[in-house]
């Protein structure tokens, strides 16, 4: 059985599994923490992702007792957005600014004040936040403009490390989509785009955007050797984290996904190229040649860990007390806007706790602190949904929070709706293998995402009949815009 290596390059950590290529079956996993990083500035040295995964790919080789050699292919799933600077040489001119830096703000507001919003929208499929490559170019530009006097290129995070394996500077239309210089629905890059805001024309080197079926190609020799792997090797085009996500859940139409990590997100399939002028969503492309309107909130599962070590109490006791909560008793309403927020795009935002008496209970700000992320992604549902995008099939839930019951219980009374958990833990990394076995298969990869289909192991059904005006307090502490960290 030939087996296929994923790689799943987070903010925090690589994580590495290896998985038969025919079943999909999990063969073993390794992981490595990455530097932490604190917004509003938050970059890394790519060179310790490049270290976590061969660290991770050792751990996984040696959890499944196999031989490197018998890896037959590989593929990339990383964190989107983030700028990875070039030089000429090849080499990384500064520290990669990442997808949860905050410092291009005043870059991404001054390009939807010249342009608009719907310029925007149109022409790259979403309006650019602090978030998106071309604000940090634009940063670059303004405030390092030596750097981009000698810079030859710009790639994300997984393109990086896929050149790394592979000798090409290529991405993917997933991650391509979310850079903010490139138009999803005509499907090349957006050159007077990127010469007004980072003054660079078309000798700037960018990854050559390769579809859901293309290799990159073999694995390096010296790649090979510092991994141990066979140099016949085949290596994916790479894929954005969210986007793997989708592919290891075998997502289908009309499903909606709550992705809860680091980042929340709430992400569906769709026919259509997506351009929402609001700004709300993020009109990306995805990994099989369709398209994945997303909202991303940059506070979720932190944001309970915080709360959680606020009371002093471990995960299954914090789970304990949010679900204790009656629907009648859940008067505490948090906004949660702990690192600012993208989607809304608030990025000198501080979070706001209201509702408080004498008599709030611990139990009360331990589901506050749970249902103030969830309503925040709610928000970002009903953009999609005002996108004309169907979400009327399976809630799905995932990520790190998706482990947690107090989690999927306030997404179903929240929503009214079902939520249901499939077998597939780390989505993102099964993800990467996925697109691996796509290439050494040599099938479409829509057969594969079929063949790889996971089941529900899980059903969370609504409990309380949430009150209207739960959402309704939500939506007006959420509104209000006067806690700001500029002060």
């Amino acid at each position: 059985m030939p087996l296929v290596a994923g790689v799943d390059s987070s903010t925090q950590s690589c994580k590495v599994e290896i998985r038969d290529c025919d079943t999909g079956r999990l063969i073993g996993r390794g992981s490595a923490p990455h530097p932490r990083t604190s917004p509003p500035v938050s970059e890394q040295n790519p060179q310790d992702w490049w270290n976590a995964l061969s660290t991770a790919l050792t751990m996984a080789v040696e959890n499944a007792e196999i031989s490197r050699y018998e890896i037959r292919g590989i593929s990339v799933a990383a964190q989107c957005h983030g700028l990875v600077l070039l030089g000429a040489d090849g080499s990384v001119l500064r520290p990669v600014k990442l997808w949860n830096d905050l410092t291009s703000a005043p870059q991404s507001e001054a390009m939807i004040a010249e342009m608009g919003a719907e310029f925007w929208a149109d022409a790259v499929g979403s309006v650019p936040t602090a978030a998106f490559t071309v604000s940090k170019l634009a940063w670059v530009a303004e405030n390092e403009p030596q750097l981009m006097d000698i810079a030859w290129g710009a790639c994300l995070p997984h393109d990086w490390l896929t050149w790394k394996l592979s000798g090409r500077l290529v991405t993917d239309r997933s991650g391509a989509s979310g850079t903010g210089y490139y138009s999803a629905r005509q499907a090349t890059y957006r050159w007077d785009i990127l010469e007004r805001f980072a003054g660079v024309d078309q000798s700037f080197h960018l990854p050559e955007v390769l579809g859901p079926d293309t290799a990159s190609g073999r694995i390096t020799v010296q790649a090979a050797q510092e991994l141990g792997l066979d140099p016949e090797v085949v290596v994916g085009p790479g894929v954005g984290d969210q986007h793997a996500a989708a592919l290891g859940m075998g997502i289908g139409q009309g499903d909606v996904v709550f992705s809860l990590g680091t980042s929340g997100v709430v992400m569906a399939l769709s026919e259509n190229s997506i351009h929402d002028p609001t700004g709300m969503v993020t009109g990306v492309c995805d990994a099989t040649g369709r398209y994945l309107p997303l909202t991303c909130s940059l506070n979720s599962t932190k944001v309970v860990d915080w709360f959680r070590d606020l009371l002093g109490v471990d995960f299954d006791e914090f789970d304990r007390l949010a679900l204790s909560v009656p629907s009648q008793d859940r008067t505490v309403t948090l906004a949660a806007f702990f690192d600012g927020e993208r989607s809304p795009s608030l990025p000198y935002a501080m979070g706001i706790l209201a509702g408080l008496t004498p008599e709030t209970s611990r139990a009360q700000v331990a589901r506050a602190g749970v249902d103030g992320v969830v309503m925040g992604l709610l928000e970002g549902l009903d953009a999609i949904e005002g996108c004309g995008v169907d979400t009327t099939a399976r809630v799905i839930a995932a990520g790190g929070g998706a482990a947690s019951q107090a989690w999927r219980q306030s997404i179903a009374d929240l929503l009214g709706r079902p939520v249901h958990l499939l077998e597939a833990p780390g989505a993102t990394v099964r993800g990467a293998c996925l697109q691996a076995a796509t290439l050494v298969a040599g099938v479409k990869i829509d057969e594969m995402v079929e063949a790889w289909r996971p089941p529900i192991v899980s059903t969370t059904h609504p409990k309380d009949q949430t009150s209207p005006w739960v959402r309704e307090s939500y939506k007006e502490l959420a509104s209000y815009r006067g806690m700001d960290r500029r002060w």
